[in-house]
């Protein structure tokens, strides 16, 4: 796990070089696109700050990444930034999921939704080509912690729902996902996608692959794993050394990644992944206008984005990210101590930020002064949720704690 931090000035570089490449619609005779640089009425060119903005010249060039660029050709175009997607996407999955010398595919999509429907969509449509599949005998597994893209992916793509229940206090898979899995090969279900849980949206908590492939392979089910790590993927892999969802998994096919969460990058900066082989299946062949046909759920995208995503890990570099992440881990654990020292009870993953305090152990009024995320919003919730960032101060925290004590 280690990539190269960049200088400032050696990002700069290397973005203002790929904006050269790109096409210029000031300069070249461009006639067929159905597009330009944002409107100059609004987003004037000239402002003298440009120079030392690479994403903000990047935003006003308006770079086009439709397709995957980790694949055959693309748009010619704007084939500068889409390098810098490309490199992205490579240094994900290798260095953060311990993908070896195979070439890894994917995309920055508009978020981890996409990029969890992307991911069924291709496990669905290999299933369907692969083995005959019909669509009843497909279905998707997803606990019942699981991010609700799960069930909107289930519904888009017409796939039967199994939902795999988990202790109510220590959020670990129950013992009876093993029969829940066992009744739906008895009703017919030959095929599985499952998600794994990379830090839970509500708790932070991280599914046991080992458990889950247990049940699985004594059932002996045709299955493939996608990895839901929107929250988790730039945190957990670096505070769990041990991890084991990383490609090297033999059942793990793909990844999803969420920039705007851990990497504090712009909302649509979702990261999809997966194994060499698998991006074809989402191939759609009516894409003849397109160079390099489309691969992805969303077409048009804004290759900005991508470059922002790029911009935050080369700033960092792998130590400086770790070193982040050892900080905001090191905050979460003075709370969950002060926490204990109270005697309120709450749930944490030892490799996550998120603490989620039971909904009797604080005052509802403290809860919405500080806007802490209950787990439901229709009726009584029972959980509320803290998510240690980079603007959650120990002085913020002292506070919050004080206000506890008064009530």
């Amino acid at each position: 796990m280690y990539w190269e931090p960049y200088s400032n000035k050696r990002i700069k570089k290397t973005v203002f070089s790929a904006l050269e490449q790109n096409l210029d619609y000031r300069h070249k005779p461009v006639l067929g696109l159905p597009a330009s640089y944002l409107d100059t009425e609004v987003f004037y060119q000239d402002a003298p700050f440009l120079k030392d903005a690479p994403f903000l010249s990047a935003m006003i060039a308006n770079p086009n990444h439709i397709g995957c660029h980790t694949l055959n050709e693309s748009e010619s175009a704007f084939e500068g930034t889409q390098k810098i997607e490309a490199e992205l996407i490579q240094l994900c999955a290798k260095e953060i999921f311990s993908g070896k010398d195979e070439a890894y595919d994917g995309y920055v999509a508009s978020g981890g939704t996409e990029a969890n429907i992307q991911a069924i969509w291709i496990l669905k449509r290999y299933f369907e080509k692969e083995f005959k599949a019909r669509a009843e005998e497909i279905a998707l597994v997803f606990t019942q912690d699981a991010h609700y893209s799960m069930p909107k992916a289930a519904s888009l793509l017409s796939l039967k729902k199994i939902i795999l229940p988990v202790n109510e206090e220590t959020r670990v898979l129950s013992e009876e996902s093993g029969a829940v899995l066992s009744k739906a090969k008895e009703s017919g279900i030959k095929y599985f996608i499952t998600v794994i849980n990379m830090g839970t949206t509500m708790f932070g908590s991280v599914d046991d692959i080992d458990l889950v492939t247990k049940w699985m392979n004594n059932l002996d089910l045709n299955y493939m794993i996608h990895v839901d790590g929107a929250f988790g993927g730039f945190i957990y892999p670096f505070a769990d050394p041990d991890s084991r969802l990383t490609f090297n998994h033999p059942k793990i096919n793909s990844f999803t990644l969420d920039g705007h969460k851990m990497l504090q990058s712009p909302y649509g900066t979702g990261i999809y992944l997966t194994k060499k082989g698998f991006m074809e299946y989402a191939l759609t062949e009516e894409a003849n206008y397109v160079k390099g046909k489309d691969y992805t759920l969303i077409g048009s995208r804004s290759g900005a984005n991508a470059i922002a995503v790029w911009m935050i890990m080369r700033t960092y570099g792998s130590e400086g990210w770790k070193m982040k992440i050892r900080k905001l881990l090191e905050k979460t654990e003075r709370l969950c101590e002060q926490l204990d020292e109270k005697g309120i009870s709450y749930y944490r993953n030892p490799f996550m930020n998120i603490v989620t305090i039971k909904a009797n152990q604080i005052d509802s009024r403290i809860a919405n002064q500080y806007l802490l995320v209950p787990d439901t919003h229709d009726g009584n919730p029972n959980w509320y949720k803290i998510v240690v960032m980079d603007h959650v101060t120990h002085g913020l925290l002292d506070r919050f704690l004080m206000e506890v004590n008064k009530i």
